[in-house]
C-alpha cells in the first residue's frame, strides 16, 4: 500500500485510476467518500483523511475532467440549485406533467413509507430506489432540527396512514443516539400516530458481514463512554448493498400483483393528460 504522500509511479498512478474506474462503474451513482471506503477495502490507498482528500478527491476530479468517469457517476446531494419550476406554454406544463406523472400508491395499500438518513450524502445513492416506488427520502444531516422533526411529522398526521421508517445511519456514539432523538420526537408531535421505525444500516452484525472499514471512535464525542468497539460509517457500506437493503424494505409493502396493477391505472391516466396537452396546443 501506498502512502498518501509517496509520489507515485507512473505505472502505479495508471493502476489505481484503472482500480478507481471500475470501483465508479461498479457501484454508479456513488459519493467521493464511498469512493474511498471501497478502495481502503481492497487495499488501494491507507484508511486516513489524507488518503481521502489527496488521493481520492482530487484523483476522481482528474478522472472525470479527462473524461475517465462520467460526471454524473460521483453524486454530491449536499449542494442543490433551488428554483421554481415553469414552462414556455400551457402545452409544455401538460407535457411535462404527462412524462413525470406519478400516481400515489401508497393510500391505496393503507400504509406508507419513509427512508431516513443520517447523511445528505446517502441521498445519491438511495434515492435511485425510493424515487422508483415513490417514498420519501429524508435526510437528517446529523441531529435534526425541532422544524425539521415537526414537519415530518405534520405530514405522518396529515396522511393518516400506518408509517414505516427504516434508518441509515453511523454505528458510532452519535449515530446510535441520532435515530432515539427522531423516533422519540416524531412521537411527541404526532402521539396518536402508528410510527413503526426500524434501523436498517449500519448494524453491529454488518461490520462483520460485509468486512466493513472501521475507525478509532471519538473520545471527544460525550456519549462515547456508552459506546462500545471501533465506530463504522454508513458510507463504508457499498452503495449496491444499501440500494438493496432499501428496495427489499420497501418492496416488503409493495407486492408484485399489486404493483402491476399501479402501472397500468398510471399509464392510462398519463395517457388523459396526454389527451389534454393536444388539446391545449
Amino acid at each position: 500500500m501506498t502512502s498518501p504522500t509517496k509520489r507515485r509511479t507512473k505505472e502505479e498512478m495508471g493502476y489505481l485510476r484503472e482500480a478507481l474506474r471500475e470501483i465508479v462503474t461498479k457501484n454508479e451513482p456513488v459519493t467521493c467518500r464511498q469512493v474511498f471506503y471501497l478502495a481502503v477495502s481492497t487495499g488501494l490507498i491507507p484508511k486516513n483523511e489524507s488518503a481521502y482528500k489527496n488521493v481520492i478527491a482530487r484523483l476522481l476530479a482528474d478522472m472525470r475532467r479527462a473524461g475517465e468517469i462520467p460526471y454524473d457517476h460521483i453524486v454530491d446531494y449536499t449542494r442543490t440549485m433551488r428554483k421554481p419550476q415553469s414552462w414556455n406554454s400551457i402545452e409544455d406544463a401538460l407535457n411535462e406533467t404527462a412524462r413525470i406523472y406519478r400516481r400515489n400508491i401508497w393510500p391505496d395499500l393503507g400504509e406508507r413509507v419513509e427512508i431516513w438518513s443520517e447523511k445528505e450524502t446517502l441521498t445519491g445513492v438511495l434515492l435511485e430506489e425510493t424515487w422508483m416506488y415513490d417514498v420519501p427520502l429524508m435526510p437528517t444531516r446529523g441531529y435534526p432540527s425541532l422544524s425539521f422533526l415537526y414537519g415530518a411529522a405534520d405530514e405522518i398526521k396529515a396522511a393518516g396512514l400506518p408509517t414505516y421508517i427504516y434508518y441509515f445511519g453511523d454505528l458510532d456514539p452519535s449515530g446510535v443516539d441520532i435515530p432515539t432523538k427522531v423516533e422519540k420526537g416524531l412521537r411527541e408531535f404526532a402521539p396518536n400516530a402508528e410510527i413503526n421505525f426500524e434501523r436498517l444500516a449500519v448494524l453491529p452484525q454488518q461490520v462483520k458481514a460485509y468486512k466493513l472499514q472501521t475507525r478509532p471512535t471519538k473520545k471527544s464525542d460525550s456519549r462515547s463512554k456508552n459506546f462500545f468497539g471501533e465506530s463504522v460509517e454508513v458510507d463504508a457500506i457499498p452503495p449496491h448493498i444499501l440500494r438493496g437493503i432499501c428496495k427489499v424494505a420497501i418492496r416488503s409493502h409493495i407486492s408484485d400483483s399489486m404493483l402491476k396493477d399501479f402501472e397500468l391505472i398510471e399509464k392510462e391516466e398519463r395517457k388523459i393528460i396526454e389527451l389534454f396537452a393536444k388539446q391545449a396546443a
